[in-house]
């Protein structure tokens, strides 16, 4: 708040938020659906030392499902709080910006980039950093919020509402992401990457509210125009 005043996209909100982290149903619940989804499109890691770079680490959701996939989890962000939340949970911590990230090139079998997106100016940016990651044939993971007027209604005047949606203020609609840019630009970085779009399922979402669930299913649809997902390779 400046004076009163939400500004959107502050990432000071994520340091005032960070006992909600790992509360399956506190602010983030919808993070720990993403992070479940996510890991649902990494394959196990092939070799000893095989190394995931999580970008936008947060407090570390990713934790548990890069340990059973049996990778080396590294995680980027510029927030200290939820850094040392995500130390705690076994991540290998960096400070860093996602469009400046202290890493060697080539270092990662897995890059995963999720709620990040639609978070900087500069989305090319942080794919491009993606791409310089990556090892060849590694595995991209992302997703995001789509630019449009369905996805500002649906994400920000539904959503924010909602139990389990993304606390008020948290995402600036005029940040959201051009897919056919993004599409454009990971073919140009060599990336071969696919589209798909996210719903959480709505019985799994039911039973989550009313307590006999601990977490909500994301199911793809075709339509990317609210949430996307994107997975891919680096040639």
């Amino acid at each position: 708040m400046i004076g009163g005043r939400l500004v959107r996209n502050d990432p000071a909100q994520y340091d005032a938020l960070v006992d909600h982290w790992w509360q399956p149903s506190g602010e983030f619940a919808a993070l720990h659906w993403l992070a479940a989804s996510r890991a649902d499109h990494i394959p196990p890691a092939v070799r000893s030392g095989a190394v995931l770079v999580d970008l936008a680490c947060g407090g570390g959701l990713m934790a548990p499902h890069v340990a059973r996939l049996g990778y080396r989890h590294v995680g980027v962000d510029i927030g200290l709080p939820g850094l040392e939340l995500a130390r705690d949970h076994g991540v290998l911590a960096v400070r860093g910006s996602v469009l400046r990230v202290p890493l060697a090139d080539a270092c990662a079998d897995v890059v995963v980039a999720g709620e990040i997106l639609e978070h900087v100016e500069d989305d090319v940016g942080v794919l491009a950093e993606c791409a310089r990651l990556l090892r060849p044939g590694g595995t991209l993971v992302i997703d995001g919020l789509a630019s449009g007027r369905l996805s500002v209604w649906i994400n920000i005047h539904l959503l924010e509402r909602l139990p389990g949606g993304p606390p008020p203020g948290l995402h600036d609609p005029a940040l959201f992401v051009d897919r056919e840019r993004l599409l454009a630009a990971a073919d140009e970085l060599g990336l071969d990457l696919r589209l798909v779009g996210l719903r959480p399922s709505i019985r799994d979402a039911i039973a989550w509210r009313l307590g006999r669930r601990a977490g909500v299913r994301m199911k793809p649809i075709r339509s990317t125009a609210v949430v996307f997902a994107g997975y891919g390779r680096k040639r």
